[in-house]
């Protein structure tokens, strides 16, 4: 959000976006501003042309025609609005089009105007556009809009199954060693205490779902059962967008966007694309090739071309986002992890 200390992170991510569509859009495409490419996003790779150190202004009025942005935190119509309002004040073009992060992990994933997203970072979101261009998207606000899922949540089951174990109330388990051996402790008692305490932050309950997802890969009930409940919350979602969008009979290709996808557990990726071809036979569950920001930067140009564009272009525009992202070692996971209350984390886990 503007204001929020974010504009470092913003500008860099904006910087991407120009130097790849510079570098493969057919048609003239031109960032307006007074900065040289490098002083606005900062290290970048090599190879980039020359040319997009300074890039001249295409149009009368000094403005690109078209800005597209897929922003974290557009989540209600009051923060498009407030979004859209603070953008549109500072002018970086003639129209500016707003909207969640989703939409632009949608378009990164395919080649088509429509589809399905299930974004699983610490956090979890789906987003859905028909074949008529209708969109619908979950709040994704967290437990207030029945979330559950991400690597947040994943961590909390993690740490939940250890405790249970140790103290008599669940299943034995690795997790009541692998877990407080991730934060350099000795018993999940500790951890508890440590977070209690606040020698441990929880924002860092998230660090914990890689050691979930490795103990279930080494056959652990517990944390396979986490992991299977994960699946099927993605599986969930899916459907729903599917659903609501009428797309059962279709082939819509669902992408998967988001840091706990990284994961090699093949039991976990099969589970959900069974579940999702349950729903809708002919459906394809996808990866995710470029950074989400590449999504805003195709949805620019399918607004330019009139449709949606695929083939070598889109093909080089999520390589050259890549190639920066790569370069400059930034995360494409989700949001933060959400805080848990006192009362929330006394409860007994699902």
């Amino acid at each position: 959000r503007p204001g929020e200390g974010h504009s470092m992170k913003f500008s860099r991510y904006a910087g991407a976006l120009i130097a790849a569509v510079m570098m493969t859009a057919t048609a003239p495409v031109a960032y307006a501003g007074p900065f040289a490419l490098p002083d606005l996003v900062g290290p970048y790779p090599s190879d980039l042309p020359a040319r997009v150190n300074y890039i001249s202004v295409l149009d009368g009025d000094g403005r690109p025609d078209l800005a597209v942005y897929t922003l974290a935190g557009a989540d209600t119509r009051a923060d498009v609005r407030a979004l859209s309002t603070a953008l549109e004040e500072r002018g970086f073009a003639g129209e500016h089009v707003v909207l969640n992060d989703a939409f632009g992990a949608l378009r990164a994933g395919t080649d088509r105007s429509w589809g399905v997203v299930v974004i699983c970072g610490q956090g979890v979101n789906a987003a859905g556009v028909a074949q008529d261009g209708r969109s619908i998207r979950l709040d994704a606000l967290g437990a207030i809009s029945g979330d559950w899922g991400g690597g947040t949540d994943v961590g909390w089951e993690g740490l939940a199954a250890a405790v249970r174990a140790r103290d008599g109330r669940g299943p034995r388990t690795r997790l009541e060693r692998d877990v407080p051996a991730a934060f350099g402790l000795r018993s999940p008692a500790a951890v508890t205490l440590a977070m209690y305490t606040g020698r441990i932050a929880e924002r860092r309950i998230g660090e914990l779902a890689p050691i979930v997802f490795a103990a279930a890969g080494a056959g652990a009930v517990a944390a396979r059962r986490i992991v299977d409940r994960l699946a099927d919350e993605i599986v969930t979602m899916a459907g729903a967008m599917i659903r609501r969008l009428h797309l059962t009979r279709l082939d819509p290709e669902v992408v998967l966007a988001g840091g706990v996808f990284r994961t090699k557990d093949s039991d976990f990726r099969e589970r959900i694309t069974a579940g999702v071809q349950r729903v809708a036979p002919r459906a394809t569950v996808v990866g995710l090739p470029a950074p989400p920001v590449a999504g805003a930067a195709l949805i620019g140009l399918d607004r330019l071309a009139g449709s949606a564009v695929g083939g070598s272009l889109a093909d080089g525009l999520r390589s050259a986002i890549g190639r920066w992202d790569a370069a400059t070692q930034r995360s494409v996971s989700g949001p933060p992890a959400r805080k848990r209350s006192s009362s929330a984390r006394s409860g007994k886990p699902a």
